[in-house]
């Protein structure tokens, strides 16, 4: 094995996945899990967890169900994880909730619920799951959005939650460095997901997003799950506090009209 590699084994460590059982966390669990790590699924919904444990060959992948806006459940789960386990070396914090709409057009219900998944749910993570990973200096990687790092018409709810979790991140980063902890999140353009499912059935919305891309396409779970690996690996060991674009060139742009 080369250093190369070496840098991006996994083997030994247990890695705990939020929101695992669809979309970007299904395939950050598939790729540690083929990375050699034990990991740990979570979410609200057990059938597609389950899915996800059972299409793995190694028997590696494993299911716990929690809804990480609720601390109590937070303590519960890592409990859990800590005892079954021995140790927690990475907290992947992907569980998220996506509902579009302006201010004025958006449910409270539907506010109140993205604040519980995006920021509640990585402030639960981090808060319980921080002696943990002091202990193993280990590292928290959490699934932000290109939402939350600039402005987007009409979704001003869904970037507020998505700009928190960058924000989390970047004061993560600066308070648990001394302690050998890195924080560090992924800011995903649109990507084909169930959460996005509407987004990208809309086929002139879909077009519209796909052409804002230097790549000029939209994004797949697995388009993610490598920049997850890299920021936990131990290639990214001077690595903190990033909030990474993974976004196929959409922040490269200016903003400005395409000029041919």
């Amino acid at each position: 094995m080369s250093a190369r590699d070496a840098a991006f084994e996994f083997q030994g460590s247990v890695v705990l996945v939020t929101g695992g059982g669809s979309g970007i966390g299904r395939a950050v669990a598939r790729a540690f899990d083929e990375a050699g790590a034990t990991v740990v699924i979570t979410g609200r919904r057990s059938q597609p967890l389950q899915d996800v444990v059972d299409a793995s060959a190694s028997g590696r992948v494993h299911a716990l169900e929690a809804d990480v806006g609720r601390l109590e459940e937070v303590h519960r789960l890592v409990a859990e994880v800590v005892a079954t386990y021995g140790k927690i070396d990475v907290v992947v914090s992907n569980a998220g909730k996506y509902v579009g709409g302006s201010i004025h057009e958006i449910e409270e219900s539907d506010w109140r619920a993205m604040l519980g998944s995006n920021v509640e749910g990585l402030f639960n993570l981090a808060k319980v799951t921080f002696p943990e990973l002091e202990r193993t200096q280990g590292s928290l990687v959490a699934v932000s959005s290109v939402s939350g790092l600039r402005g987007d018409w009409g979704q001003a709810p869904y970037n507020a939650t998505k700009g928190a979790v960058s924000q989390l991140v970047r004061c993560l980063a600066l308070d648990w460095g001394a302690s050998g902890v890195r924080v560090n999140a992924i800011a995903p353009s649109l990507t084909d997901t169930e959460a996005t499912h509407d987004l990208v059935m809309d086929r002139e919305m879909a077009t519209q997003f796909a052409a804002r891309t230097a790549l000029g396409r939209l994004a797949e779970p697995e388009d993610m799950a490598p920049a997850v690996l890299f920021l936990a690996s131990r290639a990214a060991a001077y690595i903190t506090g990033v909030i990474l674009p993974v976004d196929g060139g959409t922040s490269a742009s200016s903003g400005q009209a395409h000029v041919t």
